[in-house]
């Protein structure tokens, strides 16, 4: 955009942040004035449905009408789909106070985008600076798993006497040491105490693994964050790169680590021109190395003190809503403290529903769905969230039954399906010869070909000069002659640096196209994805940038949502609490609100532990619009792996509802005989069990 267009006499206009409430306000204005203050970082603490985006957007919209340069704006967001809708908004906000018409170019931020994709584009851009080959191809966690699993067999692991930990518990534990910044062996000590003993071998399989990926020239999604880390440690390094960005702003910043905490500080050391925003009620990835500490941290993190602004004013839920919400995260021992209101004072209280077990917690939430169906709410617009994947199996079970369409959010990624894998495989390999994951797994598509052929070519690729001479040099059994020269020609034509792209994608898809009719039954289903794929491609200007975007970002598949040809267009959403983050509906129930699944019976060991399963409630009651359902079984079904067979278990409510805080809830009972018989039995004379059981030992 031509800066003498932002000269626009703004105030000549109508306020362009007139829709902005008053503590939006000061968000959105803060730095650009001549108080002392906005000299300081700012920490934007945005309660549920306060919005948040929009502050965001406003910020970054007021900071580019007061000549910032959107070049030196740096806007980590947790998905590329967050940082291009950013940008959408910022165009919204510029559009409607400077009057630009749709033919006027927007202000581009070619800085926006997450942590990870920013990084992958810093480190090539300073390769030669760290040490690291600028070719470089990025794994991701499947292909790190795969590598990992390799070396771990190379070392003798796979063979122990006493079995030795899979290699996706192996990455697992690598990447929570390197992204919490823990040692090794208080990682194994809290979260895979099972482990433990093996402490002296993981350390040397981590060892070989890292050496494993710099032989290959390869780099996994924790490296990414950590060399990135590295950088803005070095002084001088770190003080050019900060110098590169005005103003640096997080989103979400109750979900980031250490590491991504230590490159904010190590950006702008005196907290100059950042801006985080998040809500610490809603830190719910621990289980990712996400820290809550970071954001109630963030205040004195700086060398000056930060600007606190807090959001409560809520956009989304009725005020009972809020007011049971409010309630249980007010229980936590530490946070920002905030109060949510709203304007919407709502019609309905909040339900706690007691039933007898999960079936019958199944038949009433099918009923109550259906009975908001026929009240005008579209199934889309109710949800069903549940603490595990699996507390939803018997109420799927029930939707079928009932011909309730449902999507259930999970099941395969599109990175995770063979084909897709395949394809950007071929690609990797072609961007870097010396990635022996891509190479190992694209020779063997060909037929004739397998494991002891594609380790030997992987092997004089790795010594040669010209890796690609060593692959056409490269002798393969007669069977596989014609496919390999095939491969050959399409291999070397990947090679030149000349080809535009995305020309490789079309040679990759044309070669491809038989290897995916041979290998699978439903080719027709899975070319979807491939076509999806190419369409992608088309959107970025380099094989390097789509294969770096690709892996750190991926999108759906389309093909394992294919489904029956003529599937309902409106259907119940089921998720995991996790999952629904960021999302609203107009009606929520959440399954099995008892002691043991909420909190886990998994997540109690320590007070950091429950109090983030106090604030995976609180998310799950957030969602909520106009309805919230609370569905409290008496008891549930187990599977145990041992002797004692299958078995039901009795909870409680929640500890995250004490009886005060229940009286704030309209509590039903489920069936309505369970009501009846309480009421016929509290007549009756009781018989103190527990008191007959003390008293024996007394």
């Amino acid at each position: 955009m031509n800066p003498a267009l932002l000269e626009t006499s703004v105030s000549a206009r109508i306020d362009p942040f007139e829709s902005l409430n008053a503590e939006q306000r000061l968000a959105v204005a803060h730095g650009l004035g001549d108080d002392s203050d906005d000299a300081r970082p700012l920490l934007i603490i945005a309660g549920a449905g306060s919005g948040k985006t929009n502050t965001l957007a406003h910020r970054v919209a007021n900071l580019i009408l007061h000549q910032g340069d959107p070049q030196r704006i740096l806007l980590l967001t947790f998905s590329r789909r967050a940082a291009v809708e950013m940008e959408r908004r910022v165009g919204g906000v510029l559009n409607r106070v400077l009057g630009l018409g749709s033919a006027r170019q927007m202000p581009s931020l070619p800085w926006s985008g997450t942590f990870h994709s920013i990084g992958a584009r810093l480190l090539r851009d300073y390769a030669a600076r760290i040490g690291l080959d600028e070719s470089f191809t990025i794994h991701d966690r499947a292909d790190a798993e795969d590598l990992l699993g390799l070396v771990r067999h190379d070392l003798g692991l796979s063979s122990t006497k006493n079995r030795f930990p899979q290699k996706g518990t192996c990455l697992s534990i690598y990447s929570r040491t390197v992204n919490s910044q823990e040692p090794l062996a208080q990682v194994l000590r809290q979260v895979f105490p099972w482990c433990a003993h093996w402490e002296s071998e993981l350390k040397q399989l981590f060892g070989a693994y890292v050496e494993a990926k710099q032989e290959q020239n390869v780099l996994d999604y924790d490296d990414l964050l950590l060399f990135w880390s590295e950088m803005m440690a070095d002084p001088q390094l770190g003080a050019e790169v900060g110098a590169r960005f005005d103003h640096v702003m997080v989103d979400e910043y109750q979900d980031t680590n250490r590491l991504q905490a230590a490159i904010v500080r190590g950006l702008k050391p005196t907290g100059q021109g950042v801006t985080v925003v998040g809500d610490d009620a809603q830190s719910i990835y621990s289980f990712r190395g996400a820290t809550v500490r970071n954001i109630l941290d963030f205040p004195h993190q700086f060398s000056q003190p930060s600007r606190l602004v807090t959001l409560e004013r809520n956009y989304r839920s009725s005020q009972p809503i809020l007011d049971v919400s409010n309630a249980v995260i007010a229980q936590a021992a530490e946070r920002h403290s905030k109060t949510l209101w709203t304007d919407k004072k709502g019609s309905t209280q909040p339900q706690l529903v007691m039933v007898p077990d999960e079936a019958e917690q199944a038949r009433w939430v099918a009923n109550r769905i259906l009975e908001h169906r026929e009240a005008g709410l579209t199934l889309k617009s109710q949800a069903v969230l549940f603490r595990t994947s699996s507390h939803s199996a018997a109420l799927e079970l029930e939707l079928t039954r009932r011909q309730i369409p449902f999507v259930k959010f999970g099941g395969l990624k599109f990175l995770e399906a063979a084909h897709v894998k395949d394809l950007l495989a071929i690609l990797r390999f072609a961007q870097n010869p010396r990635g022996r994951m891509a190479g190992f797994r694209v020779v063997q598509l060909i037929p004739g070909i397998g494991p002891a052929h594609a380790t030997r070519l992987l092997e004089a690729m790795d010594v040669a000069a010209d890796p690609t001479a060593a692959l056409e040099a490269f002798q393969v059994p007669a069977s596989a002659s014609t496919e390999w020269q095939s491969f050959v020609l399409l291999y070397r034509a990947l090679r030149q640096p000349q080809r535009a792209w995305p020309a490789d994608m079309d040679l990759v898809k044309r070669w491809y196209g038989p290897h995916l009719e041979r290998l699978h039954d439903d080719a027709a289903a899975r070319r979807l994805d491939v076509d999806n794929l190419e369409r992608i491609a088309s959107s970025y200007a380099s094989r390097e940038r789509f294969l770096s975007e690709l892996t750190l970002d991926p999108p759906d598949a389309t093909s394992d949502q294919s489904g029956a040809p003529h599937r309902d267009e409106d259907y119940v959403i089921l998720s995991t609490i996790h999952s629904a983050k960021g999302q609203e509906w107009t009606s929520v129930h959440v399954l099995n609100v008892v002691d043991g699944c909420i909190p886990s019976d998994l997540s109690t060991g320590s007070q950091d532990e429950v109090d983030e399963e106090r604030r995976l409630l609180y998310v799950a009651m957030t969602r909520a619009k106009e309805h919230l359902q609370l569905l409290v079984p008496h008891r549930f079904y187990v599977t145990q792996q041992s002797a004692l067979g299958d078995r039901h278990l009795y909870a409680a409510r929640t500890r995250f509802i004490p009886e005060a805080l229940a009286q704030k809830f309209e509590t039903l009972v489920w069936p309505q005989a369970m009501a009846e018989v309480t009421g016929a039995q509290a007549g009756l004379p009781s018989i103190q069990v527990r008191e007959r059981a003390r008293s024996a030992w007394r």
